[in-house]
């Protein structure tokens, strides 16, 4: 027990320390994790073999995961994809397969033992990717979209392989016995019992019983989760809810297991059955601190896994595999995202997230060390491949951020030509800009429309609404759309940054200007205003200041009441806005700058001053 309770401490210490700095040096969560793994592993040797053991059981946090993935995906948003699985997946595995098998072959390995290793390559991290692309928000993105798809069909993938792998052990690696047979040299490895369904079972009752298997988990999600949460519902324990989402989890992954399917494709299907439920909130929010939890300690335990002693004794062979590996990968994703229309930089997403192999692959490599297909030695080899292309991954992510930083969305297509020119240019069509825009046309006032983001402009279009694709800050864009005569400028993108940079060149260029821009946030409106726009809108405050009315109203003021002081509060805030801009520094938080907190302190007083003066007058005039 003591023992258990030291292990424990290290790994959450490691990464209770280790995880937020990477997070605040913009490293990623994923990083800080596997360096964290480095350093109680092999770098001090707080932890030992033990990490092979918890790896298996921090495994089940990619299962946790792909559940968690299903529920945010309605079963007709799956079909929608069927495409992309079967045609951009099934080719990304059946390619890199062959090409790593081709490669295996260059080097001297014979056919089946190439094959294998191909087929381990083949995979890439779902822990890895889909934990990053959700961290940094890119899942919703055509790329995140596309990496998803392959990620998915590779984890349908693992079950074929599984099949395929006993067929290529190597006679090389296996001994004869004295009665004829042959029996595996490698001892060594231990082989679970597991309890089995299909076990002996001829091909016809396999498939019956894989597909009865798949049933019961969608019969199951449809018809009896409703029931047993109403049930569990009557006991009003918090910890039943918690208890009853691992049990579905837990009993979806053994079954599949027994079945001799996929654990996480399992639950990920069942994910997808109660995509509509009236529970699927409660299941993610019981379920999202073990995921985050269980992938951490995965994490970690791949880092503290890394056979640095193999690694310094071959450190070139190692890093030129690791390398050949991810750059093979890497251009048969670029191609397939061609040949599939992944555009800018959702292209290089798809390419960089997918490059590496992943956890699936030590699953394979033990595998085939128990039916014979590798050697010992060929297994730690492709092992710390396995581990160092995935160290290497969120360094790629960091690549990536960097490449979008230099590409719009869409800068393989070509901008249209901007013929129109109009009282009004409004820069962005979004939910904000489309408004502003129906207003002033309603008005009988001319608009030329210009955005970035080329479906936002086509679905514009489908309503009869004219629009141009092209980047607002592009100066030539700006002069054709009229800059040069228009009354008004309207900037709505979102991206903070160049929205101030096109108000610094618009105010540069048309010094009468005048400029309205909306403002994601307090200091965006103190940049917008040094850069020179008159009117600034923060996008949430006049939707707020209304909620906050209906409140009040709804606490017993009159409506007269609340309106006064939300046009009190309208009133102070913009005037508070103006005295706080003077001593706004750029490139410092503002928490950071002693005089701006102690005059918003007592701004905050005035208001609460002016809201209680406002309200005694409101009732001496009731008297």
């Amino acid at each position: 027990m003591e023992s258990f309770l030291f292990q424990a401490t290290i790994y959450l210490g490691a990464a209770v320390i280790a995880v937020p700095m990477a997070a605040r040096l913009g490293l990623g969560s994923v990083l800080g994790y596997l360096l964290a793994g480095i350093i109680i592993g092999p770098v001090t040797g707080l932890v030992g073999t033990e990490a092979k053991d918890l790896q298996h059981f921090a495994e089940f946090g990619v299962v946790v995961m792909l559940f968690l993935i299903g529920l945010e995906l309605e079963p007709r948003t799956l079909w929608d994809m069927r495409h992309r699985l079967i045609g951009l997946g099934g080719l990304q595995v059946v390619v890199t397969t062959a090409a790593i098998m081709g490669g295996g072959m260059l080097l001297g390995y014979n056919w089946s033992i190439s094959l294998a290793i191909g087929m381990i390559f083949a995979l890439s991290s779902t822990a890895i990717v889909l934990q990053t692309l959700t961290e940094k928000g890119l899942m919703p993105t055509s790329g995140g979209r596309a990496t998803f798809s392959v990620l998915l069909t590779q984890d349908i993938a693992v079950i074929p392989m599984l099949a395929i792998l006993p067929l290529l052990a190597v006679p090389a690696v296996l001994t004869m016995n004295p009665d004829g047979s042959l029996q595996r040299a490698i001892d060594h490895v231990d082989d679970h019992a597991t309890m089995s369904l299909v076990a002996d079972l001829p091909g016809w009752g396999l498939t019956l019983v894989t597909l009865g298997a798949v049933a019961m988990v969608v019969l199951t999600g449809t018809f009896l989760t409703r029931p047993v949460f109403r049930y569990i519902h009557h006991a009003r324990l918090r910890e039943m809810y918690t208890a009853l989402a691992l049990l579905i989890v837990v009993s979806i992954a053994v079954l599949m297991t027994m079945v001799g399917l996929s654990p996480a494709l399992g639950t990920f299907l069942a994910g997808v059955v109660l995509a509509n439920s009236e529970f699927r909130h409660e299941l993610e929010s019981d379920l999202a601190p073990f995921k985050g939890l269980l992938l951490g300690l995965f994490f970690i335990t791949v880092g503290a896994g890394i056979n640095f002693a193999l690694l310094f004794r071959e450190p070139a062979n190692i890093l030129l595999l690791a390398a050949g590996v991810m750059l093979i990968k890497g251009a048969i994703l670029y191609v397939l995202s061609l040949i599939f229309n992944v555009r800018g930089k959702d292209r290089w997403l798809f390419t960089l997230g997918l490059a590496q192999a992943g956890e699936f692959g030590f699953v394979l490599v033990s595998f085939s060390l128990q039916q014979g297909v590798l050697s010992d030695g060929l297994a730690n080899e492709v092992l710390l491949v396995i581990a160092m292309s995935m160290l290497i991954t969120p360094l790629l992510f960091i690549v990536y951020e960097l490449v979008s930083r230099r590409m719009t969305d869409h800068d393989d297509v070509e901008h249209d030509e901007v013929d129109e020119q109009g009282t009004v240019i409004i820069a962005g069509i979004g939910r904000f800009g489309q408004i502003v825009n129906r207003l002033v046309q309603s008005a009988g006032f001319s608009t030329v429309i210009i955005d970035s983001n080329l479906a936002a402009v086509q679905t514009m279009r489908k309503f009869g609404f004219r629009g141009f694709f092209g980047d607002p800050t592009r100066p030539d864009l700006l002069n054709a759309a009229g800059l040069e005569d228009a009354k008004v400028l309207v900037v709505a993108i979102d991206d903070k940054a160049s929205a101030v940079k096109l108000v610094s060149y618009a105010r540069k260029a048309r010094p009468d200007l005048h400029i309205i821009a909306r403002a994601r946030d307090r200091v965006h409106v103190y940049e917008l205003n040094a850069a020179g726009a008159n009117d600034i809108t923060r996008e949430m405050f006049d939707s707020s200041l209304r909620a906050g009315r209906y409140a009040l109203e709804n606490l017993g003021l009159t409506e007269f009441e609340a309106a006064e002081a939300e046009q009190t509060f309208y009133q102070h805030d913009r005037k508070a806005l103006r005295e706080l801009a003077e001593l706004w520094q750029p490139g410092v938080p503002v928490a950071d700058v002693p005089e701006y907190v102690k005059l918003a302190k007592a701004l905050d007083n005035d208001l609460e001053t002016a809201l209680a003066t406002r309200q005694q007058a409101n009732e001496s005039k009731a008297k």
